[in-house]
């Protein structure tokens, strides 16, 4: 009971920024945006009916250029006209009581050739991708350094229109294979300027959009602003990212000011490293890394309050929980009263009105057997 009541009980996430609990709602896209880059009256729903236990919301993704686009049906943040469509946004994640995060990010090689502009996709250099069940294979452009500085500015851009929207905070997503991760991987890097190349040039990006960031929070929030940074340990191709290079990064966002790190890992009670699966935890790397410095997160199939309690006896400040508040609204309700027995690990494609799921999130679902636990279906991924 003790564990437990740790995971339910407040936690001081940043001077004048006290959560209710540890948990927080995983940012998850659900490819339910308007046409014209506005969120939708079903996004707004799904959001209400998921934040009224959570201590801290982290929104789904939001690109900070047009040709950043990494989901059909995105909702944006690359221009003011988006302002009013992202208080709608912040007032539903914080109609709960939690402090809301904007997730920002641009999405580099792993941008929808269809959904950019003149189908022109940016990355550090032009290695093919590989193919997935959002984006075909492509060879992007090689950014130029006017365009490396365009997108900085721009995440400096969005966390302008975040702090007037009324959002806690933005969480830079540096992770799963988007711009910020193709700069830092060995593998999607290529460059031989000062971008590229050695480890130290290679972070030059992330770190610019973090300065960035970090110098508008500054100039302009006249309140308790936070800037997060989301982070994965690796890439399973050969000669792809590895969590040394990853966790060097994670000393650098820390010395560079960043208020709390993000790790997004395929398993946190159990996934360990490509190159070390003898070795510890992927998970125990970044917290030993990390060493409470700021506050560390963590997602990855954290389904149950058994297994969350058991991610934060592991050493992390806040556990990040997303396809089971999909399935289970009232998650931190149920766990925080011992109704284990009431929290749904797999989702009943028959009974759905009451999860109020946005219609083209169910379609996704539906058409992609094992990227969520449905029932009678076994999950893998």
């Amino acid at each position: 009971m003790m564990d437990l009541n740790k995971l339910f009980m407040p936690f001081e996430f940043a001077k004048g920024i006290t959560l209710r609990n540890r948990v927080a709602m995983a940012p998850m896209t659900t490819w339910s945006g308007n046409a014209d880059g506005t969120v939708s009256d079903e996004e707004i729903a799904y959001y209400r009916r998921r934040v009224t236990g959570v201590g801290l919301v982290i929104t789904g993704c939001t690109h900070v250029q047009p040709n950043g686009i990494g989901f059909t049906d995105e909702f944006a943040s690359y221009d003011d006209k988006f302002i009013p469509s992202l208080k709608r946004l912040a007032d539903a994640a914080k109609s709960g009581g939690a402090a809301a995060v904007l997730q920002i990010f641009h999405a580099g090689n792993k941008a929808i050739p269809s959904q950019v502009p003149h189908g022109d996709v940016i990355s550090a250099s032009p290695v093919a991708t590989e193919a997935s069940s959002f984006a075909p294979s492509i060879v992007p452009r090689e950014m130029s350094e006017a365009e490396i500085l365009a997108v900085v500015k721009a995440f400096g851009d969005a966390t302008l229109r975040a702090i007037r929207a009324g959002f806690d905070g933005v969480e830079l997503h540096g992770a799963h294979g988007f711009l910020l991760q193709n700069f830092l991987s060995p593998f999607f890097n290529r460059r031989m300027d000062r971008w590229g190349g050695s480890l130290e040039n290679r972070m030059r990006f992330p770190l610019a959009v973090v300065a960035e960031v970090k110098r508008v929070v500054d100039t302009h929030a006249e309140r308790p602003f936070v800037v997060g940074y989301r982070i994965s340990p690796e890439e399973s191709l050969d000669g792809g990212l590895r969590i040394t290079d990853a966790l060097e990064l994670v000393d650098c966002l820390v010395e560079a000011g960043i208020n709390y790190i993000h790790a997004s890992v395929y398993n946190v009670l159990n996934a360990r490293p490509l190159d070390g699966s003898d070795g510890p935890l992927t998970t125990s790397m970044f917290i030993d890394r990390v060493a409470e410095r700021v506050p560390l997160i963590a997602a990855g199939q954290l389904r149950t309050p058994k297994q969350a309690v058991e991610a934060l006896s592991m050493g992390l400040s806040l556990v990040a929980v997303g396809k089971g508040l999909v399935m289970n609204p009232g998650w931190v309700e149920d766990g925080s009263e011992g109704r284990d027995d009431k929290i749904d690990t797999t989702l009943d494609l028959q009974n759905l009105s009451h999860l109020l799921l946005p219609p083209k999130l169910v379609r996704i679902i539906e058409a992609m057997p094992g990227w969520f636990p449905v029932e009678g279906m076994r999950e893998t991924t």
